[in-house]
């Protein structure tokens, strides 16, 4: 898109607000095209085993472009800062808080936000994990006016992909930010010279793909190949599913649907070692585990596990729950 071409009748004086990678090509695109006047993202937040203290991508991006960076621990009670930049446009993009009333009826041009899913199909801030986790067949990214409740508003644009067969969260996260990025600029001059539609979200069909908890992450082997691949993927680069073997924590990176029928065998005990992983039993079938974290270890092939095990036929008939 050649955004030069397209004729913006009017100024946009934006702030941006965003946190995570995701929202990186989309401030970047920003940048190269419109007036940022601050960015707004999370505080800076300790890291890793060693609790540094971190700061978010946006915020690095922000200062190596000598933008203003605003980062409110509880927006709800800090926003006034950020109206003193006197935005007409507000566009957020995974920031994390919610924008309180004032805020949201302030700007001229409306708060906009980047969702990556095609609304009203999984509102909430784990869209792309769960449209993985919960078998779609295709997601994208959605331009939307903000509303006071969660990505409820009246939607401008849509962009759809499809999910492929070997998409894991971390591949979908880095497509659907470059759409994000893209569809934002092809749909800004309609937002800053106020033609751009409002459509109003089918409730009927709203689902949802909230944020993940500890409980979403474990491994339930009582459940079907697809349903347990699915999962594999969508946890996959972050933060991971697990199951329990020997007492301790494994994570589980990569697995395949194997064909392999095993009745005699209970849920979750580990059927037989190959030559690329080592099977392990569920509801309809096994699936086939190629790559593993074990506790305490780096990433590693389940054949790299399995050659460090005094003898690797001793994992079968163990049971991982």
């Amino acid at each position: 898109m050649d955004i030069e071409n397209i004729q913006v009748k009017k100024e946009a004086k934006i702030v941006f607000m965003g946190t995570p990678d995701f929202a990186v090509p989309v401030l970047e695109g920003l940048m190269k095209n419109y007036d940022v006047k601050a960015v707004v993202t999370q505080p800076d937040r300790k890291v890793g085993r060693e609790g540094k203290i971190t700061k978010s991508p946006i915020k690095k991006i922000a200062e190596e472009n000598n933008i203003f960076v605003l980062q409110p621990e509880k927006l709800k009670d800090d926003w006034q800062e950020i109206v003193s930049f006197h935005p007409n446009l507000i566009i957020t993009c995974a920031y994390g808080q919610i924008l309180p009333r004032e805020l949201l009826v302030y700007p001229e041009l409306g708060c906009i936000n980047v969702h990556a899913s095609l609304l009203p199909k999984l509102r909430g801030g784990a869209p792309i994990h769960h449209a993985i986790m919960d078998g779609h067949k295709k997601t994208g990214v959605t331009i939307m006016h903000m509303s006071p409740k969660m990505d409820e508003g009246d939607m401008i644009s849509q962009c759809e992909i499809e999910i492929t067969e070997d998409d894991t969260a971390e591949t979908l996260h880095d497509k659907l930010q470059i759409v994000g990025r893209d569809l934002l600029l092809e749909t800004l001059p309609e937002i800053i010279n106020q033609t751009a539609p409002r459509i109003k979200q089918n409730e009927e069909e709203a689902t949802y793909g909230y944020n993940i908890t500890k409980e979403d992450e474990k491994i339930d082997f009582e459940k079907g190949r697809r349903q347990i691949y699915n999962k594999v993927r969508g946890l996959n680069s972050w933060p991971g599913a697990y199951a329990i073997l020997d007492g301790k924590r494994i994570k589980i990176w990569k697995c395949y649907i194997s064909e392999n029928s095993f009745t005699n065998l209970i849920n979750g005990q580990i059927t037989n070692v190959y030559e690329d992983g080592f099977g392990v039993k569920v509801s309809n079938g096994e699936i086939v585990i190629t790559e593993i974290q074990p506790e305490g270890k780096k990433k590693m092939s389940a054949v790299s596990y399995m050659n460090g095990l005094q003898n690797k036929e001793d994992l079968i008939g163990k049971i991982m729950e």
